[in-house]
Order: C-alpha cells, then structure tokens, then sequence
C-alpha cells in the first residue's frame, strides 16, 4: 500500500516532534512542511521534503492525503477548515479550537467533505491510562495535578486550556457524563492569562473531579488519583504507571501493579490516525469529544471570571 503523503502545519516545538514520528512511521510519508517562517520550517524538515510559508501554498501544490495541524490555537479553525475543504484529512493539536463555535465548525465541515477530523488529546494516548481505562467501572472521586516550570511556550491561552484540558478529556472519557456544577478559581502569576487553577465538577452519577493546573510551578508534575467502589487507583504519566489498591468484602486490603506496555503516546497518538486515514473509520478522539472538552475548560473559565469578579468586590468593600 502507499504511504500516506501527510503535512505537518506549524514547525514550532511542537510540529517538530510531530516532524520526527511522522518521518519514522512505516505507514506515511513527510510529504511537507508548512510554516510563515520559512527557515524554520526548512529547519524542522531537514532537507527530507519541501517546505511552503502557507496552507494555500501547500494546497496549491497537492498530493497531501493528510496534515497535522500543530499551529497556534488561535489558527487550529482556520487552517482546520482550509484543510479539510480541500479535501485533506486533519489532525489538530489540542484544544480543537479557540472557542467552541469554531469548533463546531470545523466539526461540521469535516462532516459535509466526508473527512477524517481527529484531536491531539495526547494522554487517551499514555499506556498507563489505556490499563486504567480497561479497569474502570465507577469512578467516584477524582484528585489531578499536572503541574509545570514557567515556560515562554503557549501562553497565548489560559492555563486550562494549555495543561488542565488534557485531564478534563480524561475525566470526561472514564465518567461518560456531563458535569451538572462546575466551580472553580484560578489566578495570573507570571503572564497576562490565567496561570494557576482549580476545578471542581460534580457529575450526575455522583462522582466528583477535583482538578489543579499550574505553569508556574517549580516542579514538573502529572498525577492522577482516581476511587470507585472497593479500589484507589493511582496513575503518574510521565513515568507512565498505574497501580490499584483493592479492598475485598473481607476488607483485606490488595495491591496490583497494572500492566503497562511503555511506548511514546505521540506516536500512538499519530499512527492511530494514520488508522483512520485508512480505514475510513472514527477517530480515536472525534470532533464531538473535542469540543466536550474544550466546552468544559470554557464552563471552568467562566467561573474562573466570576470568582475574580467577586473576590475583586469584596477587596473594594473592605479598603
């Protein structure tokens, strides 16, 4: 079979990573790199395929059956669209988009052009999580902190949309509801967004997710704590385990280290939609739980506004 001709958009950070596991995937070919700066993106390619400044360009060219989409947030939409209306199958870096309706649009016109739309929710994609997954029955209670050293990178969106957004897909994924509260607060540190947060949600089922993201932190952490009836389940990402303590009618208390094949969740990330490419079938992240997520961090910002709305009122009636 073909390989798979497939673009990377954006040759920052992150587009260079997904510059290297395209390049080694058996299944597709680097066909371009796309980015304004020109010698970046020359940078990023290597010497292994043309380089264009724009999606127009790189449309304007052809032979692409798929791109990645690993621009600023800002532009996820625009060049989602432009893609997709082309003809090209997309995967787009998290958040799917800017704001939820942009997001509805590019939902819909990969809809209308019968293309493959998949989102960047890089953690579906960590093996520890894929074992918790495959155990996970009730989940009751939720403790997450993804916690990172101040960084120059991705500070065009708040916090929640830059780390916390990763757990809320997670979250949203293992319970399959909708929160019916949302709390939350956060603060700006270091830059003109919403550095530090933490969420609340309360679910139908009645289980609760109590959620922490900060970039200013002088550690880099990513755990998550989950409890369901009869067993604590612990995950650390970057080290990519999980464990579960169990307790037995008896209240005998039990210990299980889950099986964890260790492998780079941006390559699974990838070649999972490489998949969809092929077969035609749904994403392992769609549009829809995209947007879920996305709806949630934008249900968590809002209270964020309200939160500093009030504290702001309460230091005015007391100086």
């Amino acid at each position: 079979m073909p390989q798979i001709a497939t673009a990377v958009v954006g040759a920052g950070a992150f587009g260079r990573n997904h510059v290297r596991v395209v390049s080694k995937s058996e299944r597709a070919r680097l066909a371009a790199v796309v980015d304004p700066d020109r010698e970046r993106a020359a940078s990023a390619a290597g010497g292994m395929c043309p380089v264009y400044g724009s999606v127009e360009e790189l449309i304007a060219a052809g032979g692409i059956d798929c791109a990645i989409v690993a621009a600023p947030t800002s532009l996820h939409a625009k060049l989602g669209c432009q893609l997709l209306e082309a003809g090209i199958d997309v995967l787009v870096e998290k958040p799917i988009a800017a704001a939820p309706g942009e997001a509805r649009e590019l939902i819909a016109t990969a809809e209308r052009r019968g293309r493959v739309l998949q989102v960047g929710h890089l953690e579906r994609f960590n093996p520890a999580i894929a074992a918790v997954k495959k155990i996970t029955r009730q989940p009751m209670f939720f403790e997450i902190h993804r916690l990172s050293v101040f960084s120059p990178r991705s500070l065009d969106v708040d916090v929640v949309l830059d780390l916390m957004i990763h757990d809320l897909d997670i979250v949203l994924d293992l319970t399959g509801e909708w929160p019916e509260e949302v709390r939350a607060a956060g603060l700006s540190i270091l830059s003109g967004k919403v550095d530090i947060a933490n969420a609340r949600l309360a679910f139908p089922g009645g289980c609760i997710a109590n959620l922490t993201a900060s970039r200013v932190s002088t550690e880099r952490v990513r755990k998550l704590r989950m409890f369901q009836p009869r067993q604590y389940i612990t995950v650390d990402y970057q080290r990519q385990d999980a464990a579960v303590f169990s307790v037995s009618e008896k209240r005998q208390i039990g210990f299980e280290t889950l099986a964890v094949e260790s492998d780079e969740p941006l390559r699974l990330e990838v070649e999972a939609f490489f998949d969809a490419v092929i077969s035609r079938k749904p994403t392992a992240v769609t549009g829809e739980q995209g947007l879920w997520a996305l709806e949630a961090a934008f249900a968590i910002l809002g209270k964020i506004e309200e939160h500093s709305r009030r504290v702001a009122r309460q230091l005015e009636t007391s100086a």
